[in-house]
Order: structure tokens, then sequence, then C-alpha cells
């Protein structure tokens, strides 16, 4: 599961302050008049919401449809995959029972054991394009609810003119009145009640390049070594 975190932003509050001035006139001086009383600091108004991410993304209708899909996908994946490695397994048992009784050729059996290091090596690759076409299509799922999420987010601290919006995993102690969770889950739930995953097709990453060529095979350019006399 990815975990998401809110970015938080804070809005600075700037106070200011009045100054008040001092005029000379030209009559007989006169006992100074006391200086006005400074203004007031503004005070500082602030409304806090706190909402658990994780909850929204374990909770909510999307979520839950998504996993199932990616669960059964992957379930899929599995089985398939199962049934090469047990072909495999198969064949490995071959070559082994081969090698024992020199049923055939040296050559011959070097070249199906590379045939089948070739096959393990398909394989691998596979289930590597597999399992990160599955982590893409589910990334690309949470990230369609967690924009949603944010929208809800955002209408609500805006009806309730919240200066700050937490994340609940981040807070150690605070009012529970903050947590809109319950709110948003319900909100989130109203827009997005269903959401089809769009799996990405799997690619297995290229294989790497093979072995160089040996230093005791004869270049094929190689000029031929001269008879002595």
């Amino acid at each position: 599961m990815l975990v998401w975190h809110l970015r938080l932003q804070t809005f600075a509050l700037a106070f200011l302050w009045g100054l008040a001035g001092s005029t000379f006139a030209q009559a007989p001086p006169t006992p100074p008049a006391p200086a006005p009383p400074a203004p007031a600091a503004t005070s500082l108004n602030l409304t806090v919401l706190v909402v658990d991410v994780q909850a929204l993304l374990q909770n909510s209708k999307a979520a839950k449809m998504v996993r199932g899909q990616i669960e059964q996908k992957r379930n899929e994946y599995t089985k398939e995959i199962s049934h090469q490695e047990e072909a495999l397994r198969t064949e490995r048992d071959t070559l082994q029972k081969q090698q024992q009784q020199a049923s055939i050729s040296a050559d011959a059996l070097n070249q199906k054991g590379r045939e089948f290091q070739q096959k393990v090596n398909d394989l691998e690759r596979n289930v590597q394009g597999k399992r990160q076409a599955l982590e893409k299509s589910n990334g690309e799922a949470l990230s369609k609810i967690q924009e949603q999420m944010l929208k809800i987010i955002a209408d609500i601290a805006k009806d309730r003119k919240a200066n700050l919006v937490f994340q609940r995993a981040d807070l150690v102690l605070f009012d529970q009145s903050f947590d809109v969770t319950d709110e948003v889950l319900q909100k989130l739930d109203e827009l997005m009640p269903t959401l089809t995953v769009d799996f990405a097709v799997p690619t297995p990453p290229p294989a790497a390049p093979g072995p160089a060529a040996t230093a005791t095979q004869p270049a094929a350019n190689a000029p031929a070594k001269q008879k002595k006399k």
C-alpha cells in the first residue's frame, strides 16, 4: 500500500501597529498630552481540521474496490507463474535423468542446459514485469482517490474557514472535535462509490547482455600463421 501524505500549508499573519506622530506648535509650550494607548494586537483565530488519510484509503468504497481488483489480478498472475514453474521443474528433472543415464551426448546436454537456463531467466523477467505492472496500476488508482479526497477536504476547509489541515498520523494529541475523517469518508463514498482499475500491460525488463566471446575462439578475420621454412 502506497502511503500518501497531505501537504500542509501554513498561513503567516501580519500584525500592524500604528505609530503616533508628534507636532510642534508656535504657541508657548504646554504640558504634553498623554500618549494614546497602543492598538491591541489582532487576535489570531485558528480553525484546525484533522484527517485520517490512512483510514480513508482503507475504508472508502473506492479503495476497497481497488484492493479487490488488485488481489484478483495478483491471483491470476500467481496461477500463471505457478504453471510455468511446474513446467520448468519437469524439464529440469528430465535433464538430470539424461545426465545421470548419459543418454545423450555432452554437447546436446549442454545445449539443453543453456536453453533451460534461458527459460528460467525469462520467467524471472516476466515475474518482475507483472509485479511492476501491478504496482503501477495500484498507484494510479490510489492517485485518483487521493485527488478526489483533496477536493473534498479543500471544500470542507473552505466552508469552515479552516487555517490548517493536519494528517492524523502526524499528531500526538488533539481535540477529537477537529477530526473530519467521517465527514470526508461519507462525501468520498457519495462522489466515488466505485472505481475500476486500469491495469497496465506487464512489460518484462530487457534481458541482460550475453557473455562476451571467449579469447580462445579464433577471430574471424585473424591472419593465418605463416609456415616455418
